[in-house]
Order: structure tokens, then sequence, then C-alpha cells
């Protein structure tokens, strides 16, 4: 089941913020969560390998990542060992795959839902954060990923570990159909990846929409919808909690975004 919040006011925003659990094994209060943000809140969450090769995906996605492999191994050898290396690497350059970007910060999630390339758009549309639940998703695995994934004594696989329990794209497809995804931590390539505690979940070939699989197997997860008049008041919020393009995108691309947005001049509405 989907619970959606809407959220019209900056308190309605603070459990957002502050979703953890105490955890007594640890003493320590931990978030088993991780989210997406979205600018717009009719958007659908779809892969960009099902955008951009559509009905076609499952028969052009080994001719995306075998030619995308060919030619960047020379940028990185590792992609060589491994069909997961390549598609992350891929996704983070812009390659279509079909793995879908999360974090573990709800202020990472909130800076991209609330920061528009076309600014004077930010009040013309709600947007959006989803709040997924790591373990709630990882206990509907088959029997052999837990295995691994209790193995390591770990809550969220690893490039290794999921090659592990997939050898192939095939068999992952296979042994998820519609019922299941595996979430992945990817292995800290750059700054950017580090910088917004990025996951992934890698999205079975058989589940032609994610919103229903969520809709059908999760208790957990929640779709919180931010009106578009609170929009601009939460980009000045994090932008006091030094949440920025500046951090999101270390380098000189983050921030000649931040400081675009920074001088943006906002024409007054009635």
């Amino acid at each position: 089941m989907i619970r959606e919040v809407h959220v019209k006011t900056l308190e309605e925003l603070m459990p957002l913020l502050s979703e953890q659990e105490y955890r007594p094994d640890l003493g320590r209060n931990r978030s088993p969560y991780v989210y997406r943000g979205m600018t717009n809140a009719s958007f659908r969450m779809v892969t960009s390998l099902r955008r951009n090769c559509k009905e076609l995906q499952g028969t052009l996605e080994p001719a995306i990542l075998k030619n995308f492999a060919k030619y960047a191994v020379i940028e990185d050898p590792s992609i060589a060992q491994s069909v997961w290396r390549q598609m992350i690497l891929g996704q983070h350059h812009g390659l279509p795959t079909r793995l879908l970007d999360w974090t573990q910060s709800a202020l990472v999630a909130l800076h991209f839902a609330v920061s528009e390339d076309e600014l004077e758009h930010m009040e013309d549309h709600d947007c959006m954060v989803w709040r997924m639940d790591i373990r709630e998703l990882h206990a509907l695995l088959p029997e052999p990923y837990q295995q691994v994934m209790h193995g390591y004594q770990a809550e969220v696989f690893s490039v290794d570990m999921l090659g592990e329990a997939a050898r192939s794209l095939e068999q992952y497809d296979r042994d998820m159909d519609d019922r299941g995804m595996v979430v992945l931590e990817p292995p800290s390539f750059n700054s950017r990846i580090v910088n917004q505690y990025s996951f992934f979940s890698v999205i079975p070939m058989g589940m032609e929409n994610v919103e229903d699989f969520l809709q059908r197997c999760t208790d957990n997860t929640v779709k919180y919808v931010i009106d578009r008049r609170l929009r601009w008041r939460v980009r000045d919020m994090l932008d006091q909690l030094n949440m920025s393009e500046r951090i999101v995108y270390p380098g000189l691309d983050g921030l000649s975004k931040w400081i675009a947005r920074h001088y943006f001049v906002k024409e007054q509405r009635p």
C-alpha cells in the first residue's frame, strides 16, 4: 500500500526529516528508508531505459551495456568485471539503464524535489518525495538473495553481493519477475555518489509498473506531495542547511548551478 501525505507547511515536513527508529541491539537510532525526490507530483516512477527504449528495452539493454563497456573500460577497467558495475557507472553518466536513483538522505531527496531546471516553473506544480523501506523490500526477495545478505550481515546489497546472488541479468529477471527488487549501494566511483548518499533500486524487466508493485506488495511506502506554494520556502530552507547544488554536484558544475539559482530574479505573483 502507498500512503499519500500532502505537505502544505514546513511543520508538516518535519516528520520526513526525522524518520529514525531506535535499535535496541545498537543503542542507537537508524533509518531503514531510502528517498527519491521528483520535481513534479504527476511524474511516474519510470527507468531511463524504459523511457528511452520503450517496449524494446529487454532486447536493447544488452547492446547498450556492451557498447558502453567497450568504450568506457579505458576510464574504469573494473567495469569489465561486472554487468552491475557497467550499469551503475553508465547511470551516473546518463546511460539509459534499469536503475532508479534513491538516497538515504531526506534532505538530498528534498533538494531534487524542489530544484527545477526552469526556475520560473517552481510554483506551477506540486513536487514529491517517495519513501521506501529497504527492510520491507528485501524481505520479499527470493531465499538465495536473503542468504547472501545474511551471510554478509548486511541490510543492503553491494555490487559484489548482487553478483554473487545473480550471475546475469537474465537470472535476475527470472528470480524477481514482478515480485521484488534489490536495493543496491553503489561503489564510491566519485564524490557525487558519496555526497548524494546514493542508492539504486534494480528494476526487473517483468515489473512494468513500479508504483503498482509498491501498492501491491509493501506497507511502508509513503508518497509525500509538497504543495507548489511551499517549494520556494523549502528551497530557501535547504540553502540555509547547506544542502544545495554545491554539495550534490561537487565541482564547478554544481557551483555554477548554485550561483545561477542564487541570483535568479523571481517574478512576484499576485
